[in-house]
């Protein structure tokens, strides 16, 4: 009978030792026996001793096959994902591809690729680490192993990876953590701040109150001198979809007629919006409005130039106050008289500001996200420093303005794209007084798509920046109380304006998944868990229905600090996108009393005609047809891929930081990679295009 054959040793490595010993039996079947070592004959057989050569063949060809298949699988997957990209710079729409937009930003094109290679390249590192058996990463003091201990070329970069890793990277790392956790801390404490002047406003209920009746109801010939004349201002550009209800509520204030003067600003340079717009005032004019439409041919300083344009006109030296709303906002009937009457006996009161309220918070889960910031920033930031300090920033719509207020002000200016905020910090350094009106809601939109969300964000944190370089020598300068000074720039500008953004997205989008490379680097519980929940909570307190929506809340503000903290820099350092305003794109959403108002206006279809029967036929006929629009589509909202898997980034790092059992560090490493590459790649992506 022949010998056996045994496989298990085809693919060792190390030659065979021992001595050969040749052993004579009376049987000649058994004549050759090879013993290695002393211990060699009482090893236990291993079950692959059994197998010929063919199994292993078919084994090892399986495996292959497998192997095959996945990498197949992988180049499939990657090919897609290049293809997906590829269609999204060729047929993205509203995007013009210049050269020009390349070229700017090429900076960070480079740095995007950068970091994607280095991260792909530590991924792969660990990866191979973990199947050979270095799990050096799981042990929490970090054991470098010694020079007698290293196997290989590899295993000698691996090692000298972790040295440098634990010696160079780690300590930069905590020291990066620990001043962000600090101005983490500071920030969350002015919230509580804020929270507690707000429970402590609910407790005494406080609230700015009208000393006794201001208008005489009784005395109609006398009534004028109590009504004091107002400019109501509407700045508009292209807003095809509100600007019809827009006009319609604010012709509907209850005000005399004699003492109001509404001005529609329209910035369109859409000649279709043009005309539908001029109809609208001409019929509301044909009503006894006293309303005037006026159009600019060239767009300069956006909506500040156009209020500056506004109040140019010589007939504004007559009016008392502005009030001013954005296209999408409707105002009740009685805005004037819960405001305006705050000014009587009130000589040192420069700005009223009304708190929004939106007919579209419920559309979708963004809207909802809003919803839950916005009534935090009206609720609790406005109504507490209008109460201690008599000072917040003007939100630019749904306010009235005493006209000397903004005059000795210095006007509009065109310098900055939040021509609000920069108003009220100059009308609040030469004395100025506001005030807040939480019980006073003006109904207006927020953006339903993430795209025109991202935009307005960028805009409302770039130009805070960039104004605090234009205003930090006057409010140094001025001859304002100290403390107020401190307020303006360590509270207003530094703190909520700049250090916000910079700590969030320093802190939760940069070093937390950081730490799944580094583990040595790994933050506190606390930190990443316990203070973000409880802060998201005081967050969430003014719009208690939202508390279903916390977690998302908190992962969507963290992804949110990626294009707060692009748009603070660029502001802060004055680039090219600082000074950058796109109209937000409003859906055009219909509030119940807005449809009640449309079904009045069907039921008096004749004396509409008859208000415009001076217009020819082919006029009208043109008016309908430009008034005729597809019905609205509900759209389902998108957010972008990059701030999804960026979302689902920062919570496996965070659950992984929670996690320390063994094994469980690799998975969320290798997820951790695949998102890096989906992020890394879609931003490339957008970059290029």
């Amino acid at each position: 009978m022949a010998p056996g054959l045994d496989f298990s040793d085809w693919g060792a490595k190390e030659t065979r030792k021992g001595t050969p010993v040749v052993v004579k039996m009376e049987n000649p079947n058994y004549s050759v026996v090879e013993i290695e070592d002393p211990d060699a004959a009482f090893r236990p057989v291993e079950k692959s001793r059994g197998k010929n050569a063919k199994q292993v063949t078919w084994v090892l060809l399986l495996k292959a096959h497998r192997a095959v298949g996945c990498v197949a699988w992988i180049a499939t997957l990657f090919w897609a994902l290049l293809g997906t990209i590829k269609k999204r710079l060729i047929f993205r729409q509203d995007v013009d591809m210049a050269s020009e937009k390349l070229g700017k930003g090429i900076l960070l094109f480079t740095v995007i690729k950068a970091f994607l290679v280095t991260s792909l390249t530590i991924l792969a590192f660990e990866i191979i680490a973990y199947f050979n058996g270095w799990h050096y990463f799981q042990n929490p003091s970090l054991h470098i192993p010694r020079t007698s201990e290293i196997q290989g070329l590899f295993h000698l970069v691996y090692v000298t990876w972790l040295w440098f890793r634990a010696d160079y990277i780690a300590p930069l790392i905590q020291a990066l953590s620990k001043f962000c956790v600090a101005l983490f801390l500071i920030q969350s404490a002015d919230r509580m701040v804020l929270c507690l002047g707000c429970f402590w406003i609910k407790y005494k209920k406080i609230k700015p109150r009208i000393e006794g009746n201001p208008f005489k109801s009784n005395d109609v010939e006398g009534s004028g001198y109590d009504y004091p004349m107002v400019l109501v201002q509407i700045p508009m550009c292209n807003e095809r979809e509100v600007y019809e209800q827009s006009i319609s509520a604010v012709c509907q204030l209850d005000w005399p007629k004699d003492r109001l003067l509404i001005q529609v600003l329209d910035d369109s340079d859409d000649e279709s919006i043009q005309c539908l717009i001029k109809a609208e005032v001409a019929t509301w004019n044909q009503r006894g409005i006293n309303i005037i439409y006026r159009h600019r041919l060239i767009r300069t300083g956006y909506k500040a130039g156009n209020l500056k344009s506004a109040m140019s006109c010589e007939y504004v030296q007559a009016y008392e106050f502005v009030a001013i709303f954005d296209a999408d906002f409707q105002p009740n009937p009685d805005f004037l008289k819960q405001t305006v009457p705050h000014f009587k006996d009130n000589p040192e009161l420069g700005l009223v500001q009304a708190r929004w309220t939106f007919v579209n918070k419920d559309e979708n889960l963004l809207t909802r996200l809003q919803n839950i910031n916005l009534c935090f920033h009206f609720e609790v930031e406005q109504q507490v420093n209008s109460v201690f300090l008599n000072f917040f920033g003007f939100n630019g719509t749904a306010g009235v303005w005493r006209i000397r207020a903004l005059e000795e002000s210095g006007g509009w200016l065109e310098r900055t794209t939040v021509e609000d905020m920069d108003i009220a910090v100059r009308a609040h350094l030469n004395g100025w007084k506001f005030i807040f009106l939480n019980d006073v809601k003006v109904l207006c939109e927020v953006p339903e798509s993430y795209e025109a969300y991202r935009k307005q964000q960028h805009r409302w944190h770039s130009g805070p920046m960039h104004l605090f370089r234009l205003c930090l020598p006057a409010i140094i300068t001025s001859k304002i109380a100290i403390w107020k000074k401190a307020n303006l720039i360590l509270l207003f500008f530094l703190l909520r304006k700049l250090i916000l953004p910079f700590y969030s997205f320093t802190l939760f989008c940069i070093i937390l998944p950081l730490t799944m490379f580094v583990p040595e680097a790994e933050l506190p519980v606390w930190v990443i868990c316990y203070v973000p929940v409880f802060m998201s909570f005081l967050n969430i307190l003014p719009a208690p229905k939202s508390f279903p929506f916390i977690v998302p809340y908190l992962l969507f503000e963290n992804t949110m600090s990626v294009t707060k903290f692009n748009a603070m820099v660029s502001g802060l350092f004055k680039l090219g996108s600082s000074y950058e305003w796109v109209v937000t794109k409003k859906a055009g959403r219909s509030s119940e009393s807005d449809l009640l108002a449309a079904a009045e206006r069907e039921s008096k279809t004749t004396n509409q005609l008859q208000i415009q029967r001076g217009a020819s036929e082919s006029e009208l006929t043109e008016l309908n047809r430009l008034k005729a629009a597809p019905v609205p589509v509900k759209r389902v909202n998108k957010i972008y891929r990059k701030e999804l898997t960026l979302a689902f980034l920062l919570l496996t790092a965070s659950v992984r930081s929670l996690l320390s059992a063994q094994g469980v560090h690799f998975y969320f490493l290798l997820f951790q990679g695949v998102t890096f590459l989906l992020v890394g790649l879609d931003l490339i992506g957008e970059q290029m295009s």
